[in-house]
């Protein structure tokens, strides 16, 4: 198991502990500490996917509702739920290639689900990834297009702007 897998690993229990018991009080840094020892690096990286679900955890859970056919999220296992969670959140926030945080999902199902998680979890996140892909190309098309209109505008002013200018 990679190290940053081992991190997201600690993560998923600490949202999973969250989402049992959101009034926990527990010293969950020192938990993470215990589990990954002293990389600092892989403690921050676990402490921010932490965080980042928590922060965004109702746009997070929007995104999953809405793209979770047939399941709301109370009705899914507390497992796959926090796994989803996780992946949406890097899917979209986090600079993570697309195809290693599904992987790295699929992984922790494979570790902690049940027997269909996988492919619950592969399913759901694929479907983020296409959306998220989709958007990305939306909004690189209204960039482009933004770029071209900016250029036939400098086009059309009193005194023209030329390339060497």
């Amino acid at each position: 198991m990679s190290r940053r897998s081992r991190a997201r690993e600690v993560a998923l229990q600490v949202l999973y502990q969250y989402d049992l018991n959101p009034d926990t009080v527990a010293p969950i840094e020192t938990f993470v500490q215990q589990r990954l020892g002293n990389e600092q690096r892989l403690i921050e990286f676990a402490q921010s996917l932490i965080a980042g679900v928590q922060q965004r955890a109702r746009q997070v859970d929007r995104y999953l509702g809405s793209t979770a056919e047939n399941w709301s999220l109370d009705r899914m296992a507390v497992t796959d739920r926090n796994i989803l969670r996780l992946g949406a959140y890097e899917l979209f926030y986090t600079d993570a290639p697309g195809r290693v945080v599904v992987n790295e999902a699929v992984e922790l199902a494979k570790r902690f689900g049940d027997q269909r998680s996988p492919s619950f979890i592969n399913g759901i996140l694929d479907r983020l990834l296409r959306l998220r892909d989709s958007e990305l190309s939306e909004i690189q098309e209204t960039a482009d297009a933004a770029r071209v209109e900016a250029r036939a505008t400098e086009g059309n002013t009193d005194s023209p702007v030329t390339e060497s200018q």
